[in-house]
């Protein structure tokens, strides 16, 4: 199951009492946390625990038997993972299927009877299509299938407040008698939490490219800022201020304007690159040409921060100690997919420094698998003599000659900065790749001070 099918289901839950909701998934473990005594549940999001304690038991169910689930519904949400391929035609930019076609394959051998099948995953235009084709020659009699498109718009750490005051509920389907009436049974669930005029109905294939537009259209402002961040490194003015200034336009807006090491995640790099992917197929070269460069400059600021570290430490870090405080792509959530954390400490590691990592949410095991992932050829054991996983901000700072700022962890505005000055290698330097610190306040502590989008010039 995706991150969005666990907190999506819960709220429908909570907000229709009415409702029976089961959430299924072939992971036993995640099932057994689900329903957890403690309610330590597999991921973190602001609010949930306080969703599922208020619902599970009553009308909210979590079960591993996949098929009883697919059996009882009425609706079936479709939420699984779409990683970006690894291997074969399309690898690096197109969609990985697999899971949404086992699914698929999956409702076509176990329903009896007919059952709406909602597209809650993100995938390439006209993935409905696919889907209707196995079902429909796999589905026994009597059973037959309406497919919607669901998208989610939901942003890591403000989930539930997204799900319970949305900004529109997307809702495609085809335009036929059948389809309308999915759709309108769809939005009745909608309904009683979501006022009439945010449920968007529309076209299956509308809906199906709406979610990677829009996730196209935000991580295009943040590399569009990040751009600008360099030049204001290089002429001496503030991304900040610049950020402000323009975001006063009302045409523009203040949102995603923060300039950044850089975005991650588990949607914008891998929906651009299958944005990229589809124009491509449909041999709009330019287009392709157009997106792809969005990535390209989130990679570039990436690696320009990092090599800013090595130049600013003397142009080198070799059996130096930096400490990256943040491992999750940002902050209130445990995801690090595609998080900037991991290029930068791949980066360091590269050029034989050591590394201390703190981060308040993210499991040990989940930073060795991505650093793992990261560096394919290094043995763990070897990546380990490089790399320290420490309890505490405070901790990961001691004997460093660098603090690195790498996601927006609230606490970490509010370290105890005197006492990690105290207890670093001198000259103690801080880059901020979050714009998260008080800069001015840090040096007259005595740090050298770095911050992402602040030129030194007067």
């Amino acid at each position: 199951m995706c991150f969005s099918g666990g907190p999506t289901c819960a709220v429908i839950a909570l907000k229709c009492p009415h409702i029976r909701v089961t959430i299924v998934d072939l992971n036993q473990a995640r099932i057994d946390a689900w329903n957890s005594s403690d309610f330590n549940l597999p991921i973190y999001e602001p609010g949930l625990e306080d969703v599922v304690r208020k619902a599970r038991g009553r009308n909210l169910f979590f079960s591993a038997d996949v098929d009883k689930g697919i059996q009882d519904a009425d609706l079936i949400f479709v939420s699984v993972n779409t990683p970006t391929k690894k291997s074969g035609v399309g690898a690096g930019f197109a969609a990985d299927l697999n899971y949404v076609e086992l699914a698929t394959r999956r409702i076509a051998a176990t329903a009896t009877s007919s059952k709406i099948v909602v597209e809650k995953s993100t995938v390439p235009c006209r993935t409905a299509e696919s889907m209707r084709t196995i079902l429909d020659a796999n589905s026994k009699p009597n059973a037959r299938f309406d497919i919607l498109s669901n998208p989610e718009f939901l942003a890591e750490g403000t989930a539930i407040d997204d799900l319970f005051a949305p900004d529109r509920v997307l809702i495609g389907s085809l335009q036929t008698q059948e389809g309308k009436e999915a759709c309108a049974a769809l939005a009745e669930v909608y309904q009683n939490w979501v006022p009439k005029e945010r449920i968007l109905t529309v076209g299956l294939w509308s809906s199906e490219l709406s979610k990677l537009a829009a996730n196209a259209m935000l991580a295009q402002r943040i590399s569009s800022i990040n751009a600008l961040s360099a030049i204001c490194e290089a002429t001496g003015a503030n991304i900040a201020e610049v950020a402000h200034s323009i975001g006063q336009d009302s045409r523009i807006g203040p949102k995603f304007l923060r300039a950044s090491v850089g975005f991650g995640g588990s949607c914008f790099q891998k929906d651009i690159l299958n944005l990229v992917y589809l124009s491509e197929s449909l041999n709009l070269k330019e287009v392709a040409e157009y997106w792809k460069q969005v990535v390209t400059m989130n990679e570039y600021q990436k690696r320009r921060f990092s090599k800013r570290v090595v130049d600013t430490l003397f142009n080198t870090i070799t059996g130096k100690r930096i400490a990256v405080l943040g491992f999750a792509f940002k902050a209130d959530t445990g995801d690090t997919r595609e998080s900037a954390a991991i290029t930068l400490i791949r980066d360091f590691q590269q050029e034989r420094a050591l590394v201390n990592i703190y981060d308040p949410q993210v499991e040990s095991n989940q930073i060795w698998a991505d650093l793992s992932e990261a560096s394919p050829d290094v043995p763990l054991a070897a990546i380990q003599r490089q790399v320290f996983i420490c309890p505490s901000a405070l901790e990961a700072c001691k004997n460093a000659e660098a603090v690195i700022i790498a996601t927006e962890w609230a606490e970490f505005k509010t370290i105890d900065w005197q006492a990690v000055y105290a207890g670093m290698n001198k000259p103690a330097f801080v880059f901020d790749g979050r714009l998260l610190v008080d800069a001015d306040k840090l040096r007259s502590i005595g740090f050298n001070v770095t911050v992402i989008g602040r030129g030194e010039r007067l």
